[in-house]
């Protein structure tokens, strides 16, 4: 397991650490260096999930080659052998670095939602609406809505995104690319959806990140990973019943059951809970990876 702390390269300033990824200054691109950290209820954990930086990696990685067809994305290379650092560096980077070209970055969480799930449904059960926006009336927790719905959300890279409707973000970002946003997320949702059906999931919501290089809109940040994205096993899929996500749930529902009030350090994880989460996010790379395309 790697060292959870941001490292202190030689030649590459340290930008940002998050809550997972470590971002570093590379001249014209940015090295993103995902970690084992493991982060629940907006707390870093004291437990890491091993090679949990590796898998998310290799995913986003599998995806921006999938999808650069639909649309560009700032993804250069995961090959760090250019890259000027020590051995002792490149040994902790292996496998978990992306060097994306830099860009200008719009603060909005670009969701599309094709199932009722997660706060989608906590906003329909009080509301009957999604994103401010009515749905028919009897949905389910865990049922299709009758078709892909776009939810942005404004970027928020202290605490929780707040939720906004399409007519807010037309107001924010103005109508012309509040429109490409949508349709854009729209389409790479759509191909997602159906590259992921064939690994026997289905990807009930995600989200996506836009900026601008070179006066393009490319996919920045990772895409489709289990951090951003809700993968079901297809044959567990039914209304009324909200199944478990190829994720981090397995940790959040053992969380939920302690005398924990949320705030930092958090509890230590058992071995196996961590087990059984490491798991779930090998089992969403190779399942993909073993598609025939």
């Amino acid at each position: 397991m790697e060292n959870s702390d941001p490292l202190n390269l030689t030649h590459y300033p340290l930008i940002r650490s998050g809550k997972v990824r470590d971002i570093y200054d590379a001249d014209e691109n940015l090295l993103l260096v995902a970690s084992d950290r493991l982060s629940a209820f907006d707390v870093v954990l004291p437990t890491q999930i091993p090679d949990k930086g590796k898998l998310l990696t290799q995913i986003a990685a599998w995806w921006f080659d999938q999808t650069r067809h639909l649309n560009p994305n700032h993804l250069v290379s995961t090959d760090i052998s250019s890259l000027d650092l020590s051995e002792v560096e490149r040994k902790a980077l292996r496998r978990r670095t992306m060097i994306g070209r830099k860009a200008d970055r719009i603060d909005i969480e670009c969701v599309v939602r094709g199932y009722l799930a997660g706060s989608g449904f906590k906003e329909y059960a009080a509301s009957g609406t999604l994103a401010g926006e009515p749905l028919p009336a009897g949905l389910r927790i865990g049922e299709a809505l009758p078709e892909p719905r776009f939810t942005p959300a404004i970027k928020n890279d202290d605490g929780h995104d707040e939720n906004i409707s399409r007519a807010k973000l037309r107001e924010i970002v103005g109508m012309d690319l509040a429109t490409t946003l949508e349709e854009t997320s729209l389409r790479l949702f759509t191909f997602a959806t159906e590259l992921s059906a064939q690994a026997g999931f289905v990807l009930a919501d995600t989200k996506f990140e836009f900026g601008w290089i070179d006066q393009r809109l490319c996919l920045i940040d990772e895409i489709l990973t289990p951090d951003s994205s809700r993968y079901w096993e297809a044959s567990s899929v039914s209304p009324g019943y909200e199944p478990a996500s190829f994720d981090k749930q397995i940790i959040r529902d053992w969380l939920e059951t302690q005398p924990w009030d949320k705030t930092a350090p958090g509890p230590e994880i058992p071995p196996g809970i961590v087990a059984q989460a490491r798991q779930r996010y090998e089992d969403v790379l190779n399942r993909l990876s073993a598609i025939s395309l």
